[in-house]
């Protein structure tokens, strides 16, 4: 298969360029930044601050080991949002027009054990290029061999309980990220489809020496500080990844893993008989778009098809850019997929994964 994927329907071109004029337009009659707002950073400060407040407070040593527990499904849940609404909108560049305050607020990904750099290779460049794209997106491979979403894919007789133990493994994508998903990516020769290699000397000290300041600062250093055994210590790191895990991998597979989503695959010449910007429509499902609960606490990834359309827009935005952009897409007789609620997602999801895990029907 070509690696060089190419997008090739220009007549299709239009739609994103109205889109775009249309947005623009928005942005200069409303005599509004793209990017942050002061909203927008008293909600980072929130996060951040409470995360910090929180780790503070279970090494401070004055509270119980239930206590602590709690701490640390706090810590999970912070850390997704920091990673929702602060790291993610930098590493995209979205946070701020100026590129060392998007560069310093990206190093908030290392809260989550995470590593920016490999992020930006893996998301956005390869998954916002290539989305859904079996073979090329790495980010529906959730656990091959467990999960098939890829109709292509050979079944597997457990797979037929994959709507069941799916969510299990979800709760563990925190734990794969820290421990494995990044050196992993790091040190493949290819991601998807796309060569990876020439990585920066000085982003292989960035990834072992962040790692090695996280497992310090979250396992080392509570052991040395708390009266708490090495078990204890590691049930609260598990709760903590646990909590972060779940939170992370259903926010993604609401918005690509839901039914009326595709998963087109390429010709034999290495083409998406789409444009660009159409293909976002038809592999990307908003979520929930009505909630202000989930727009504060999601980074907007409830409204994913804005984000991919516009990633370098701050997501503090897209309650506007939707009404632009559903409409614009309805202007065009295209796609725009969305479930009105969190549990009609999930229950889509839960439904694309029954079917995915039985034999198709002739």
């Amino acid at each position: 298969m070509n690696h060089q994927l190419r997008f090739t329907n220009v007549s299709q071109s239009q739609f994103f360029a109205t889109l775009r004029e249309r947005t623009d337009t928005y942005f200069k009659k409303q005599a509004l930044s793209p990017h942050a707002n002061p909203a927008m950073w008293l909600k980072a400060g929130l996060f951040l601050g409470g995360f910090l407040l929180l780790y503070g407070l279970l090494l401070s040593n004055q509270f119980g080991p239930w206590t602590m527990l709690g701490f640390c499904v706090g810590l999970g849940l912070f850390a997704a949002f920091i990673g929702f609404n602060v790291s993610h909108d930098a590493l995209h560049g979205a946070f701020s027009s100026k590129v060392w305050i998007n560069r310093w607020l990206g190093k908030s990904f290392y809260l989550m054990g995470a590593n920016p750099y490999v992020w930006k290779m893996t998301h956005n460049v390869v998954h916002h290029t290539y989305t859904n794209i079996p073979g090329h997106d790495e980010d529906i491979e959730i656990a091959p061999g467990l999960i098939r979403l890829d109709s292509d894919e050979p079944l597997r007789s457990w797979q037929r309980y994959q709507h069941v133990y799916a969510f299990g493994l979800y709760s563990l994508a925190s734990l794969s990220w820290v421990f494995r998903k990044d050196y992993l990516k790091f040190f493949k020769a290819k991601i998807g489809q796309k060569e990876n290699t020439g990585h920066p000397k000085s982003e292989y000290i960035n990834l072992f020496a962040g790692k090695f300041i996280y497992y310090f600062c979250l396992l080392v250093l509570p052991y040395l500080i708390l009266d708490l055994s090495w078990w204890q210590v590691g049930i609260g790191f598990l709760a903590m990844h646990l909590t972060e895990g779940i939170v992370l991998g259903l926010v993604f597979q609401l918005a690509h893993v839901v039914e009326g989503t595709a998963f087109p695959t390429p010709t034999q010449q290495g083409d998406i008989e789409e444009a660009w910007a159409v293909h976002q429509l038809r592999t990307t499902a908003n979520f929930a778009p009505h909630s202000k609960v989930a727009a504060f606490f999601l980074g907007g990834l409830n409204r994913q098809i804005e984000h991919h359309l516009f990633p370098k827009v701050c997501h503090i935005h897209y309650p506007a850019l939707t009404a632009i952009v559903k409409q614009t897409a309805a202007d065009f007789n295209l796609p725009y997929l969305e479930n009105r609620s969190f549990l009609s997602a999930l229950r889509s999801h839960y439904r694309l994964l029954k079917i995915q895990g039985q034999p198709a029907l002739v």
